[in-house]
């Protein structure tokens, strides 16, 4: 029996392995979980008390005895045990209804930076999670299948993956990856970034869910026409060492944010600047497609096309892209332009 005929059986399972969620796609049903990668953990006999959402809301409120921690950093494995327990865990609650023994074969995607040390991580954790076979698919590239993008024609398509922990960039034409960046610096340094500013202009100290919320409600990349929203900000402040709060408004927000999105930006640019010529042609015509959670921050596509001088747009279902990706590779296994994207872009034994 071939590689790819083995894929037929709705058992199946493609992951989106994100620093900060984790998606499972399951073929014949589309994505069937959407969770935050964090795991609560109890410090005394290392058992694990929750996964996923209930997990995120113990961040940063947890007794001295339990921690809440996230085993994915800057897009790879941090704690391998965790990583693994937290896996098991989602897994378990796909195949709840199914066989126990049954043990599903699985697409994750990675980042494309990431080292063989790291790949090899992913696949033992997934492993030992209960899958019987790992393949693993370079984050971006599943991205662009995820947004429908023709990656199998011979035309030039650039993707732009920000996630949690990463940004992935990436030009593919002709089933191939033509060009590729990698940058550590993504949501989670979006975030940390807010941290910092508050700490230092408004004395006050956040947590990071705090952070992330600021994000979400007065993030931008770009100045609007629009009113600007403002916030109140609850925190620990530095000076009195009492719980305070604080109103803040979205530009200050957009310029604590601006260091780490200039490194990105700086990637984008790298990455234009060594397209070969007819690629960069097909590029201006179609435009460059944003996908990830981070690609949702308000007017990012905005400062994108301001600063390459390229229409830039946002794919649908953006945060799924990824997981929508592993699962149409899994589901078109017989296709044979799908068949030669997936030999050029895993890594299996």
């Amino acid at each position: 029996m071939g590689l790819f005929s083995r894929f037929s059986f709705s058992r199946d399972m493609g992951i989106d392995l994100g620093t900060a969620n984790t998606l499972v796609y399951v073929s014949g049903k589309g994505i069937v979980l959407q969770e935050p990668s964090v795991v609560a953990i109890n410090k005394v006999n290392q058992e694990v008390l929750a996964v996923g959402l209930e997990a995120k809301r113990m961040l940063g409120r947890t007794p001295d005895n339990v921690i809440a921690i996230r085993p994915l950093r800057d897009g790879v494995i941090a704690d391998f045990d965790t990583a693994e327990a937290m896996l098991k865990h989602f897994i378990k609650r796909v195949h709840d209804n199914r066989n126990p023994l049954v043990r599903p074969r699985m697409v994750i995607g990675i980042p494309s930076g990431v080292t063989g040390v790291e790949r090899r991580a992913v696949e033992e954790a997934a492993k030992e999670a209960g899958a019987s076979e790992v393949y693993l698919i370079d984050e971006p590239v599943a991205a662009a299948i995820g947004a429908g993008l023709p990656v199998s024609e011979p035309t030039g398509n650039m993707i732009i993956d920000i996630g949690g922990g990463t940004t992935e960039v990436a030009v593919l034409s002709l089933q191939g990856t033509v060009l590729s960046e990698s940058v550590r610096v993504a949501g989670d340094e979006l975030s940390d970034s807010i941290m910092l500013y508050m700490k230092k202009v408004h004395n006050l100290v956040v947590g990071e869910r705090t952070a992330e919320d600021i994000k979400i409600q007065l993030g931008s990349a770009y100045p609007t026409d629009a009113e600007e929203p403002i916030m109140e900000v609850r925190g620990l402040h530095l000076l009195s060492g009492l719980p305070r709060t604080v109103t803040i408004k979205a530009p200050e927000i957009r310029e604590s944010m601006s260091e780490p999105l200039s490194i990105i930006v700086e990637a984008v640019k790298r990455t234009l600047e060594r397209i070969p010529p007819e690629l960069a042609a097909d590029i201006i015509d179609r435009g460059i497609m944003l996908a990830g959670g981070g690609a949702l921050l308000k007017g990012l596509d905005t400062l994108i096309s301001h600063e390459t001088g390229i229409v830039t747009h946002v794919a649908d279902n953006a945060e799924s892209c990824v997981a929508l990706g592993t699962g149409r590779v899994l589901e078109n296994f017989k296709d044979k332009d799908m068949e030669r994207v997936f030999k050029s872009h895993t890594r299996y034994e």
